[in-house]
């Protein structure tokens, strides 16, 4: 069980660089929904209001989680159907 924890580390820190680049696209397209167009407000630009800097940034946040934890319960899966251990 120890090895499968070892082995699946790699394989964690790949899947956590892949679940950023799909939560970062997945955002983009979200909020050309919510805007139309442009892009997303950052925290310190002086020419948005505090209500679309916190709904930007909570959006962008729900959806890091949901594509983390999506991505790293499918590693859990695959690592599982590999080597019949649960790497968690």
């Amino acid at each position: 069980m120890k090895a499968a924890k070892i082995a699946y580390k790699p394989v964690g820190l790949a899947l956590g660089a892949v679940s950023g680049m799909i939560a970062g696209a997945a955002f983009k397209q979200a909020w050309k929904i919510v805007e139309g167009e442009g892009d997303a407000p950052n925290a310190t630009d002086e020419d948005r209001s505090w209500q679309e800097v916190l709904i930007a940034a909570a959006l962008q946040g729900a959806i890091f989680a949901v594509v983390k934890a999506a991505v790293d319960r499918s590693g859990a899966v695959a690592t599982r159907r590999v080597t019949g251990t649960w790497p968690g």
